[in-house]
């Protein structure tokens, strides 16, 4: 047995005997110093703090996933069960020298991330997506699910929100787009952002959002908050999954009606996905203009049509023409956004919507791009 082994193996001995049975965090440092005086081992201050740092990932936090999350350039740590584990570093997707060997050691980690949250991970909950402490979110499937092992998704968000201008900066959109958008937002007018998964939809819809009147009043919806606005006058709602139960669940839809009746100047929902996509589009054409969403889609003339799709899903029964009406009255500004092979996060497509058009819809190019 390696001296680390026996060190660890002494330390947890020690831990074990905490008076309630429950080691509290703040008896690592001890319970290591009286380890290294057993083991008559003498190390600099510096290499004691390494070793404590170690320990405390290893028996109270996320392993060796917890120094993947001190880098602040890793934005998405990815666990495939046993198979490996990835991360998306500076925009590129990379392995890791990481390995698990055990399926037990990921679900450790899996119960250490959901349950400070109220969540729990088992056989009758094998799925949970949650928003941790720090804004970042994580998304885990345990077996029988995921048939190769526990994955663990863990997105992570930059240390503050990014506003237009870094996204010029950032080379995400040029100056002159950036300047028309906060006009734009300025005048009231609806935007929905479209792109795929991690183009940076969430990024883009907060910068938008950065741009609104400090005098206005926001009410912001999502699955798991990620939107963090400068103004004051911001509420911010998060839909809740059922209980084991089956009971209490509220949905985007539940909150979107529910803030109609918050007096909100500006609605912003984190992405529509389905029914929910009809009650957006009511209220943009109902007062609440300058209102803002993402939706997922390839480019911009097929995000109107998936949102065609999602308000059919509404359970109104509305013919299409009238719900292709709603969209052309309700959306002024469709933003496409992609991330490139690079890594890099681009806004691709800047179009407005004729809602004179009355066969399908009328894009114009703003040539700002």
């Amino acid at each position: 047995m390696s001296v680390r082994a026996r060190v660890e193996r002494s330390v947890v001995d020690r831990l074990r005997d905490a008076p309630d049975g429950r080691p509290a965090r703040d008896a690592l440092a001890p319970a290591l110093r009286a380890a290294l005086d057993d083991e008559r081992i003498v190390l600099p201050a510096a290499e004691i703090r390494v070793l404590e740092r170690w320990l405390d990932d290893r028996l109270f936090g996320l392993g060796e996933l917890a120094p993947l999350l001190r880098d602040e350039r890793v934005t998405e740590v990815m666990v495939n069960g046993t198979r490996g584990v990835w991360v998306e570093r500076e925009g590129r997707l990379e392995r890791t020298s990481i390995r698990f060997d055990d399926p037990e050691d990921i679900l450790v980690i899996a119960e250490r991330l959901v349950a400070p949250l109220g969540r729990r991970i088992d056989l009758a909950n094998p799925l949970v997506d949650a928003r941790l402490p720090d804004g970042s979110r994580v998304h885990a499937v345990i077996p029988p699910i995921a048939i190769g092992g526990p994955v663990v998704t863990i997105r992570r968000f930059a240390p503050r929100p990014l506003a237009l201008a870094d996204l010029v900066r950032n080379a995400t959109l040029p100056g002159a787009a950036a300047e028309f958008l906060a006009g734009a937002i300025a005048r009231r007018r609806s935007i929905l952002v479209s792109g795929g998964t991690s183009s940076g939809k969430t990024t883009t819809l907060g910068a938008l959002a950065f741009a609104i009147g400090v005098d206005e009043r926001i009410v912001t919806i999502e699955d798991a908050a990620e939107l963090r606005l400068p103004q004051a006058n911001v509420v911010s709602l998060e839909t809740r999954p059922a209980s084991v139960e089956g009971t209490g669940a509220v949905d985007v839809r539940m909150l979107l009606r529910n803030a109609l009746r918050m007096r909100p100047d500006r609605i912003i929902v984190g992405e529509v996905r389905g029914g929910e996509a009809l009650d957006m589009l009511q209220a943009m054409n109902s007062g609440h203009r300058g209102s803002l969403t993402t939706a997922h889609a390839n480019d911009a003339y097929q995000a109107l049509l998936r949102l065609e799709t999602m308000a059919l899903m509404g359970g109104v029964d509305l013919p299409l023409p009238a719900i292709r009406e709603q969209i052309r009255r309700g959306i002024d500004l469709v933003i496409h956004q992609e991330r490139t092979a690079e890594g890099q996060r681009r806004i691709v497509q800047l179009v407005e919507l004729d809602p004179d058009v009355r066969d399908g819809y009328g894009l114009r190019d703003l040539r700002l791009l």
